[in-house]
């Protein structure tokens, strides 16, 4: 051990001025025996800083290296796990335990008692050692290996002093007077020795020479300590005389500190009789207002809602720890509650009594707007009640059953109320809405001169039933009203049923935004929430007086809203509870009226939709016009379904020309409308949708009965009707379209086309027939030159065809053609002179082929054609004027 300690002090601690004064081997308890070496070192500067050192023998050569450093300051137990028994094992405390097991229990006692006389000396902190033998903590302990090794370098190198200078300089002169100090050690040695020897004589004889000067010294000693026995007689008089003044101010400071005390108890005292007196008294003007306040005039509900607020900060004072078992404390809170309980009464009273009384004026105006298509308005009665919006939010607070108790009442109140409002105000819409037309007014059981619907409810019950005998009548009865359009149901008629419609939307829109309005303000719904509101718990356990009024919290927090606009949705909803439903017999009335109103309603609805949406997507306006758009877009739907099977069902008559399709025609009538009912609407997009199903059914079924047509030909069918639709797209300007009406004007034109060349066949036959030989014979590979030739295509047969067609021939054939063609077409869309313009092109285009197959293939034989181009422009001309 003693080889390593000075291995260890020469590596590792001599480098950084440390002195090495315990070391241990130890390994770590309960874990592989890997041994490290625990060392306790002080600095050698000056503060001196005491630390333990753990040292390991390095894995890669035979030498050590420090592995982790502890300072002495940061250890705070010391356990050698037991005192009397010897057990290797120790504990040292530092931020966290760390449990050795030494090689031996004399190494772990020797560094324990390091550690401990380190401590003592540099530290002097209070380090807990546990289980230590005491005689491990003395202050000397006796020499042996222990002494040796834990304090034995210590106490030697503290002896230890340096030479200082003068020192050095004498033992200089010393060994300089012996020269022979170096050469003959034993020599100097007896020279110092007889030196010293002299010198202790002097000493001896020095002393004798000064016994009487101790003698005098030591009587003076004893002179001093009779002295200091007459001070100390006198400071023990004085201390006794200072412990009676302490005793005395002893006893005056307890008496300041008891009158002290006394003072802050009765300062304490009174503000907490102020804190009550401020807090929880009531002024009598405040009592008599809860009492017998008037809750009818603007002073008297000012001064009640003084007082209220007034009563409900005395009842919600936050109380001081024992304010409850005061007797006074207790009465006044019986007196609140009874104030409490009393004015919430009057004051559920009082506004169940304005209710009724309102709803009594309110149904005597009702007269008023029979005959109008206007709603009734309540802002009077929103403002009386608002009056007492402040005694509400009191009453929330203070009295929830009766503040629910009264929005039960006043829901139930307003939804009869509304209900016969609205009933009367759709009533009187739908009059008007069926009273559009005259032919309306006679199939739907209207007359005119009383303005109103027989039967009352039932007849409109019945309008929706008429017509019903079969899906396909039904379906042709409002195709018919369709048709109606361009004759009876004109724009005038669809135009005011729009205003109604708008009208109806525009009286409903600012009637649920005031009420809305009012409950929110009324109700004091505008912060969060977190209580049910009355309608808000449906499955509730209902009483004699209808719902429960009280919630268990485990319920409450369960069916809990997140926000006001859930509870003002909820009465809304039961406010209103007739408007969804009387909309959709108002939309189910327009739609058998005429089934373009479809479009008006769409247009108006998503209008309204779209602002409602605006103002709070989740309010009830919104909501439900969201719900009864839906119907109408259904509806509209259905209006292009029953467009689009109309076209299938169209059949054509077989012993007439077809002319411009009915379909197509309704297509444009359509086409026109929509374009002016959807200018700058919100739901363009449903319009291009509806577009492109429907001109996709009239290009198919133009199709259709092109093919089945017998009287005029197909081509003719698909010209003039693909030209009206090309004609209609390219007016109206419908962007969605573009596609169709490219394709429209390319089906047009290539029929047209194909007319036209099937019908010039006809005049020219023979001619046409010949020269098809001729390049049949050329394509076969005869060379052009050689086709005179040939027996069926000489000259003279040239000559021969060419005769039958002179210029007399050939124009009675146009004039035939032009008859012809003027009996396939029809007059609506005026295609004649085009086409006859077509065939006048076609027809100088033949010619002219003629005329090269001639130059080519009869080369210098001088045939030519019995007319000129000239001549045939002039029958074109002549033929045209002529008819």
């Amino acid at each position: 051990m003693t080889a390593i300690k000075h291995a260890l002090q020469r590596d590792i601690f001599t480098p950084n001025d440390e002195r090495l004064l315990g070391i241990v081997n130890v390994c770590k308890a309960g874990k592989k025996k890997k041994n490290c070496f625990l060392c306790a070192t002080v600095s050698t500067e000056r503060p001196v800083q005491v630390k333990v050192v753990k040292v390991k023998k390095s894995d890669k050569g035979d030498f050590y290296k420090r592995q982790q450093t502890w300072e002495l300051r940061d250890l705070t137990e010391v356990d050698a796990k037991d005192a009397n028994k010897e057990n290797p094992e120790f504990d040292l405390h530092f931020e966290k335990v760390y449990r050795w097991l030494a090689s031996s229990t004399a190494e772990k006692n020797s560094f324990i008692s390091c550690i401990w006389k380190l401590n003592q000396r540099y530290l002097r902190k209070k380090v807990e050692f546990v289980n230590v033998s005491s005689q491990l903590l003395e202050e000397s302990v006796p020499s042996g290996e222990s002494q040796s090794v834990a304090g034995g370098d210590e106490d030697a190198l503290d002896d230890y002093q340096e030479l200082n200078t003068r020192e050095e300089q004498d033992i200089e002169g010393m060994m300089e007077v012996c020269e022979y100090a170096i050469s003959n050690a034993e020599a100097f040695a007896e020279q110092l020795s007889k030196e010293l020897q002299v010198l202790d004589g002097a000493n001896i004889q020095s002393i004798m020479a000064s016994e009487k000067q101790v003698n005098i010294l030591m009587q003076l000693l004893d002179e001093a300590l009779g002295e200091v026995d007459t001070i100390e007689g006198k400071l023990s008089s004085y201390e006794e005389m200072l412990q009676s003044v302490k005793d005395q101010m002893d006893q005056i400071s307890q008496s300041n500190r008891l009158i002290q005390i006394s003072s802050t108890n009765n300062g304490k005292l009174l503000d907490e009789i102020q804190f009550l007196v401020n807090y929880m008294d009531l002024s009598k003007g405040h009592i008599r207002a809860l009492q017998d306040g008037d809750l009818t005039s603007p002073k008297g509900i000012e001064a009640c809602i003084n007082a209220s607020e007034a009563l409900l900060q005395c009842m919600n004072v936050a109380l001081r720890p024992g304010h409850d078992k005061l007797s006074a404390v207790k009465q006044q809170q019986l007196l609140f509650a009874d104030l409490r309980d009393t004015f919430a009464r009057r004051l559920t009273n009082h506004l169940n009594n304005v209710f009724v009384h309102q709803g009594h004026d309110q149904s005597s105006t009702l007269s008023q707007h029979t005959a109008e298509l206007t709603l009734p308005k309540h802002n009077p009665l929103h403002r009386d009640l608002l009056r007492y919006s402040k005694l509400m939010e009191w009453l929330k607070n203070t009295h929830r059953e009766k503040y629910e108790g009264l929005s039960r009442t006043y829901v139930d109140y307003m939804s009869r109320l509304y209900e016969r409002e609205i009933k009367d105000f759709f009533e009187i819409a739908k009059i008007k809405m069926a009273g559009t037309t005259k032919e309306a007014k006679g199939k739907f059981g209207l007359h005119g001169s009383s303005g109103k619907l027989t039967g009352s409810t039932s007849s409109l019950n019945k309008l929706t039933v008429q017509g019903s005998n079969s899906r396909r009548s039904q379906s042709s009865s409002l195709l018919d009203m369709g048709n109606m359009s361009a004759s009876d149901l004109d724009v005038a008629d669809r135009t005011k049923f729009d205003k109604i419609f708008e009208q109806v939307l525009s009286e409903l829109e600012p009637l649920c935004l005031a009420e809305q309005d009012f409950i929110s303000k009324f109700f004091k719904l505008q912060q969060h929430l977190t209580v049910t509101p009355p309608l808000a718990q449906p499955e509730a356990e209902e009483t004699d007086g209808g719902m429960s009024s009280r919630v268990p919290p485990q319920a409450e927090h369960r069916h809990s809203f997140s926000s006001e606009k859930d509870l003002v949705r909820l009465m809304m909803n039961k406010i209103f509870q007739s408007i969804e439903t009387e909309l959709n017999s108002l939309i189910a009335l327009g739609d058998k009226i005429d089934s373009f109103n479809s479009l008006y309603m769409l247009v108006k609805m998503s209008h309204h939709v779209w602002t409602a949406e605006n103002v709070d997507p989740a309010s009830y306006l919104s909501t439900t016009l969201g719900n009864v758009l839906v119907t109408v877009k259904r509806n509209f739907d259905k209006c292009i379904s029953g467009q689009i099977r109309q076209m299938e069902e169209e059949k054509i008559s077989k012993k007439s020309k077809v002319g411009i399709l009915p379909f197509v025609t309704r297509f444009e009538e359509f086409a026109e409308l929509a374009e002016t009912i959807f200018r700058n609407a919100e739901r363009r997009g449903d319009l291009d949708k509806a577009y492109v199903k429907l001109i996709r059914a009239v290009f198919m079924n133009v199709e259709k009965v092109a093919n089945e047509s017998q009287k005029t030909p197909r081509d003719v069918v698909m010209m003039e009707n693909f030209h009206h639709i090309f004609s209609t797209l390219s007016r109206l300007k419908i962007s969605c379209l573009d596609t169709e009406r490219r394709e429209a004007k390319h089906k047009y034109t290539d029929h047209l086309q194909s007319y036209v060349i099937n019908s010039l066949g006809q005049p020219l036959e023979k001619l046409n027939h010949f020269f098809e030989g001729v390049e049949a014979r050329v394509a076969q590979g005869v060379r052009e030159e050689e086709v005179s030739y040939q027996l069926a295509f000489n000259k003279q047969e040239l000559r021969k065809v060419i005769k039958e067609y002179p210029g007399k021939e050939v124009k009675k054939g146009l004039d035939n053609l032009y008859k012809k063609v003027d009996k396939h077409l029809c007059e609506e869309e005026s295609l004649l002179q085009v086409v006859w313009h077509s065939m006048q092109d076609e027809f100088i285009r033949q010619y002219k082929h003629f005329e090269d197959l001639i130059g080519r293939c009869y080369p210098g034989s001088g045939i030519t054609m019995e007319f000129t181009i000239q001549d045939m422009l002039e029958y074109f001309s002549s033929i045209a004027q002529s008819h």
